[in-house]
């Protein structure tokens, strides 16, 4: 600006000096008569006399535009620099450092300030400081101050947006604080500083940087050497793991059951080093369910309720635990054994999968990370929605049977009631009418088994097999209600009142609904997994893998059966062969599904039958039977493989080991009142899809070769040869 006003002062003695020019040339011509050309051209170059003319216009315009642009890029590079400063302010303080760190953070923060021109602070006078307490401070978009540490560079008071008054730069100092954000600032006195309130330590003066305001007061640190931290903005919920649980398991196995024992054994058989976790929401090692409905109802010891021993039919004795305790490692060690090895984490329940992350967040909120991961969740035992909607009293005096704790709670029952009702007429029920049926006699006890099919297991054998099966049941003492569908259940009189829609009313103590099996999906929806709209549970490929580095295996499991299409089978030997499968293909075998599982039922120590494949009574079935002989029993076939559980050694065998005996003859397939043995085979499009050996015995790897060969058969007289079931 005042380089404009000298230039124009300049110009003045010219434009004096051009109008005495023309002044002169005028006079010239009027004595010589005529006009001088080139004094006239110059004149006109001239702009013209001082504070008039229009041609002065277009230099205003000029010099107003060039001051105008100029005024305008200075306040564009303070806003800049002003905008600059706040960001780089923000940053610094929202930085999470500790130590060295924040000092560092502080001493950068120093010298920016430094660099930039400090003017000299003048002597605050009373209206200077009643001014700057008038002026609001701007809310930075900080939301978590930190306490910075001790610094030893020279620091500057400064505020956020720019202060009013500039503070002088201070001496060194030896400690530094953050002072947490305040609604506002206190009032000020002549003797302090117009700046908001400043922490200041018991020996030397410190700096201040405000971090942000908020509408609430937060509590200030009282020493600069013990600083406290600065409160979060949300709550955040508990990250930090109990010391029992491990911050990463290189092979993750979700759910206590036998599939996830099944994998554990399988991924060490592969990898002898591994690391393995199991996370169950039970309090229970890893155990077998088929004793809870079946052999420890017949136990004669007092004390198997507690010690879960029991007495397999051949009469020896076996735990229902797969391994005692000592066969496991503390999860908190699993990391530092040598060897690696298998850790339980009981009462712990799987909340939250983060498949991008690779890891889970439990209950409690421990978050354990994983490498590869198996869903082995099973399922939780379905309900009657009459039962539900009855009310407390009734959910109270029914019981819902799955777990260790349901067989101890039912036995104790049976003891002190006078009537059950178990309503269901499939393999749990069936099982657990025959149990309760066999102690009815001693203990005075009314059993009822109700179900809307016309016989038991109505569902899986055909009609004639299920109308024999339910006279047997009945022969254990136990009244089976046929085509019952309950209405409504009530709780009168101290009784549970059932009443059917065909009218028919039944009154019981207590109520036992096995019903069927409900599979746990929680997971599919925070890990992202696809759940089978007609089966249920998750959709895995053949390999029982739901997506990278996560499988399923078990009751939760909707596989793709290489053989027979998409399935979903909840019996122990599957969650054996899925668990199995799921291991090896978690080490690396990319094996697909093809070895079939079976299940199997005993209805006491006589009678018992195995199955595999698609077993469905609406399916067209062929029955070859034969006379039944001592050794055709569970009893029998127990003492010959040794084991009560029977899948557990029949997997083992190949496929094809027995061969048929070709020497005997067999009599015409004949369907006899009394269906000692026999093979009942089950079609779709003239194929065996399923096959049921009814009280024959170690036969399976046979019935298992059938189906995996899926061949069309115009005799099945033939087939049923290679199942010997005409020998003595």
């Amino acid at each position: 600006m005042f380089k404009c006003k000298t230039v124009w002062n300049k110009l003045a003695r010219a434009r004096a000096s051009s109008t005495l020019c023309l002044q002169n040339a005028r006079k010239s011509a009027l004595r010589h008569g005529r006009r001088l050309e080139m004094v006239q051209k110059y004149a006109q170059m001239s702009s013209g006399p001082a504070g008039g003319g229009g041609e002065n216009t277009l230099y205003y315009v000029l010099i107003g535009a060039t001051c105008l642009g100029a005024g305008v890029y200075a306040y564009r590079t303070v806003s800049e620099d002003k905008e600059r400063y706040n960001e780089r302010m923000t940053e610094i303080v929202s930085r999470p450092k500790q130590g060295p760190q924040a000092a560092e953070a502080v001493a950068e923060v120093v010298a920016e300030s430094k660099r930039k021109p400090v003017a000299e602070e003048p002597t605050l006078t009373e209206a200077d400081v009643e001014s700057t307490e008038s002026e609001p401070i701007a809310e930075a978009p900080v939301t978590k101050p930190i306490v910075e540490e001790p610094v030893t560079e020279p620091t500057v008071q400064a505020s956020i947006p720019e202060p009013t008054v500039e503070s002088p730069i201070r001496e060194p100092v030896v400690e530094a604080s953050v002072i947490e954000p305040v609604a506002e600032a206190p009032a000020v006195t002549q003797n302090e500083e117009p700046l908001a309130p400043v922490v200041e330590s018991e020996t030397e003066p410190t700096a201040v940087i405000i971090a942000e305001h908020v509408p609430e007061a937060s509590s200030v640190s009282e020493s600069a050497a013990v600083p406290k931290a600065a409160p979060a903005a949300e709550p955040v919920e508990p990250t930090a793991a109990p010391s029992d649980v491990p911050e990463h398991a290189p092979y993750l196995l979700i759910g206590g059951g036998t599939a996830s024992f099944a994998a554990a054994r399988s991924i060490r058989a592969r990898d002898p080093g591994a690391r393995v976790l199991i996370v169950t929401e039970e309090s229970d090692l890893p155990y077998m369910r088929p004793p809870l409905s079946k052999e420890l109802w017949f136990s004669d010891d007092p004390k198997a309720i507690e010690t879960l021993h029991f007495k397999q039919w051949n009469g020896k004795e076996r735990s229902i635990y797969f391994q005692p305790p000592s066969f496991y490692v503390s999860p908190a060690d699993l990391a530092k054994v040598e060897n690696g090895g298998v850790a339980v984490l009981t009462g712990r329940k799987v909340v939250h999968m983060d498949v991008r992350g690779n890891k889970v967040k439990l209950s409690d909120g421990a978050e354990i990370s994983y490498e590869k991961c198996l869903i082995a969740t099973g399922g939780v035992p379905r309900n009657l929605q009459v039962i539900e909607r009855a009310g407390e009293e009734v959910m109270k005096r029914t019981t819902l049977f799955r777990k260790i704790e349901d067989f101890r709670s039912l036995e104790k029952i049976s003891g002190e009631v006078k009537s059950i009702i178990i309503i269901g007429g499939g393999f749990l029920g069936s099982e657990l009418a025959c149990a309760l049926g066999r102690r009815s006699t001693d203990v005075g006890l009314e059993v009822i088994q109700m179900f809307p099919e016309k016989g038991n297991m109505g569902k899986v054998l055909p009609e004639y097999l299920s109308n024999w099966t339910t006279e047997k049941v009945r022969k254990e003492g136990v009244s089976v209600i046929t085509d019952a569908v309950v209405k409504n259940v009530t709780y009168k009189n101290d009784k549970l009142e059932i009443k059917l829609k065909d009218g028919r009313l039944f009154k019981t103590d207590h109520i036992v609904a096995a019903v069927g099996l409900e599979p746990s999906v929680e997971l599919a929806k925070s890990a992202g997994l696809e759940v089978d709209s007609d089966f249920g549970g998750y959709r895995v490929n053949a390999e029982l893998q739901a997506c990278s580095n996560i499988w399923v295996a078990g009751d939760a499991a909707c596989f793709y059966d290489i053989k027979l299409g998409r399935r979903r089978v909840e019996h122990h030997d599957h969650a054996v062969v899925s668990g199995r499968l799921a291991g090896e293909n978690m080490t690396g075998a990319s094996k697909p599904y093809w070895h079939q599982s079976m299940f199997w039922s005993d209805l006491g120590p006589d009678v018992g039958y195995e199955a595999i494949g698609i077993v469905d009574s609406s399916l067209p079935t062929v029955g070859v039977f034969a006379k039944a002989t001592a050794k055709d029993t569970p009893k029998a076939a127990t003492e010959q493989s040794g084991t009560g559980i029977r899948s557990e050694s029949e997997t083992e065998a190949v496929a094809g080991a027995l061969k048929a005996k070709t020497t005997a003859t067999p009599p015409s397939i004949q369907q006899k009142e009394d269906y000692g043995k026999g093979v009942i085979f089950y079609l779709r499009d003239q194929v065996v899809v399923g096959i049921v050996l009814w009280n024959v015995f170690n036969r399976m790897p046979i019935a298992r070769k059938i189906i995996k060969d899926g061949e069309q058969h115009a005799d099945l007289n033939e087939v049923a040869k290679l199942f010997n079931i005409h020998e003595d």
